[in-house]
């Protein structure tokens, strides 16, 4: 299993790996800017999300070096050991802002909500792989994924953390219509997710989530209170203007008027120093990655390597759209960090283990299936 083909060697994935360093150095530099003027104990962030990027390139090395489709009688025991994180992070977890979602480890602080989401993509391909279906999936053929899905959500909703609970339900939906659905499978899933909105927000979500979406719709209604951060961050970026403000110049993120803007509103720093053009060529980057991990799906060599790989995409493809249009007050704050950009530890060793599968399936994609 651990034996390394040379072979690989040839296939490595220069362009993923040149376009993971540009995003990389990009957000180290804003993290710097962003937090260089926190007063904190112990090293600074920015040294600490270095040491994550480098701990990061040796998850990716690792990765590499096995066959994905070992995951395939992993995927059950990842998943899990991810329901048994989740439930310890319920019961013992560290509370952090009225959410109890981390597990202190001493050295770090792990937070299992994020590697869950890779791990539904694991498990997510090695059911879709296993179970086909000649004219299309039916309502009960998806009972099983379904609930290998709602299982998480419930939990990581628990914590609460509705964002990431949410995110795995866009993946989940992703990668159900990406292995193509019966048309009366899938109108019938559209008219019950419909109708159960007005359900959701009169009996589960919390009163602050309401009024979250209450903010979305008029942040100007609380400028002090609720709509505090998105009026800061709309503020921020477009404030950039064309060219931006200059590096280390933003008033916003500078003179601590901007919130959270070494997490969730990281983009807002970038967006208001370097304005329309480095915000454009962001953005471009992520569209070139996820352009790019689709072009990998495609040539994969076998269906479990092409479910993998679409499922990583569409993780990576939904973090960058929520919170780029969070940030931008076109989506409710839902705490959705930006990937490989946002400070955190394993949010970054999430994404980071992601893209080493891409580059894994892209790898092996001339090789044989046995």
């Amino acid at each position: 299993m651990l034996r390394f083909d040379r072979r690989l060697l040839l296939n490595i994935d220069w362009v993923l790996i040149m376009a993971v360093l540009v995003v990389a150095l990009i957000g180290l530099a804003n993290l710097y800017s962003s937090t260089h003027l926190y007063t904190n104990v112990g090293a600074p962030l920015y040294l600490k999300e270095l040491t994550y990027y480098l701990f990061g390139a040796a998850v990716i090395l690792l990765i590499v070096s096995i066959d994905y489709r070992v995951l395939l009688a992993l995927n059950y025991p990842l998943y899990g050991a991810m329901i048994l994180l989740l439930v310890v992070a319920l019961a013992v977890g560290k509370t952090v802002g009225g959410s109890q979602r981390w597990i202190d480890l001493g050295f770090f602080r792990l937070q299992p909500s994020e590697p869950a989401k890779l791990i539904l993509v694991v498990t997510l391909a090695s059911y879709y792989y296993r179970k086909e279906t000649g004219k299309g999936f039916g309502l009960l053929d998806l009972a099983v994924p379904a609930l290998l899905t709602g299982l998480p959500f419930l939990l990581i909703a628990k914590q609460p953390d509705l964002g990431t609970a949410l995110l795995l339900a866009f993946v989940f939906a992703s990668m159900t219509l990406f292995v193509k659905l019966r048309w009366a499978t899938l109108a019938t899933l559209l008219c019950v997710g419909l109708s159960a909105i007005p359900i959701a927000w009169k009996f589960f979500l919390k009163p602050y989530q309401r009024q979250r979406v209450a903010t979305f719709l008029n942040p100007e209604n609380d400028p002090l209170g609720t709509g505090y951060h998105i009026i800061q961050s709309k503020i921020a970026v477009g404030s950039g203007l064309i060219f931006g403000k200059g590096y280390l110049q933003g008033t916003q993120g500078q003179l601590d008027f901007l919130p959270e803007r070494h997490t969730d509103f990281a983009f807002s720093v970038w967006a208001e120093e370097w304005g329309f053009f480095g915000s454009a060529l962001l953005i471009i980057c992520y569209f070139f990655m996820i352009l790019w991990g689709l072009n990998i799906a495609i040539s994969a060599r076998d269906k479990f390597g092409v479910l993998l790989a679409f499922g990583v995409v569409s993780l990576i493809f939904w973090q960058a759209f929520i919170n780029l249009a969070m940030v931008m007050g076109l989506l409710p704050v839902v705490g959705v960090p930006l990937p490989l950009f946002s400070y955190g530890g394993s949010s970054l060793l999430t994404n980071l283990a992601g893209l080493g599968l891409l580059m894994n399936i892209r790898m092996r994609r001339y090789m044989g299936t046995s």
